[in-house]
């Protein structure tokens, strides 16, 4: 019914030329690990113009999530995930799911201790940052697992799903 409105599928099983998740969420990883940077170096350092650059960082992470993971729903939904993929993938899903919740949590408490007093962080919030960086790092481990070992959205992958071989 809907089929004829749909814009063809290419080489990479995408409506568009190539994937825009990655895109996207190199972004958010970029902003995260850079603001959690900047409040360790402006709390060591007692220089809380860095404090202002995390904020900044954090406000901007918080918008470009929800733009990943519209990206990240769509296209996992198109990637022909074979077996073997599938429990990645789901686990990629919920994970950039919490993320966002921590993220926007985070990027909240933040607001929030701004507010308070902008020259000074809390090692508690420190302790969050850590917490987020690693969530992070384990998240940025299961994307690289979908594209380097299960191959999703690579075109000998999706050639291999739709002939039946994998």
């Amino acid at each position: 019914m809907f089929e004829n409105f749909l814009p063809p599928l290419n080489e990479h099983n995408l409506p568009y030329p190539d994937t825009i998740h990655p895109i996207v969420v190199h972004f958010v990883i970029a902003m995260v690990l850079f603001a959690f940077l900047c409040d360790i170096i402006g709390y060591f350092t007692k220089n809380h113009r860095l404090f202002e650059v995390s904020w900044w960082n954090m406000f901007f992470a918080t918008i470009a999530i929800f733009v990943a993971i519209v990206f990240g729903q769509i296209e996992a939904g198109l990637s022909l995930a074979y077996d073997a993929a599938e429990s990645a993938l789901n686990l990629h899903t919920l994970m950039g799911w919490t993320l966002s919740g921590i993220i926007t949590a985070i990027t909240g408490w933040r607001y929030v201790i701004r507010l308070r007093d902008s020259k000074t962080i809390p090692v508690s919030y420190l302790g969050a940052g850590l917490l987020l960086t690693v969530l992070v790092c384990f998240q940025v481990y299961l994307g690289d697992k979908l594209v380097w070992v299960y191959g999703l959205h690579t075109s000998p992958v999706v050639e291999a799903v739709k002939e039946g071989i994998l």
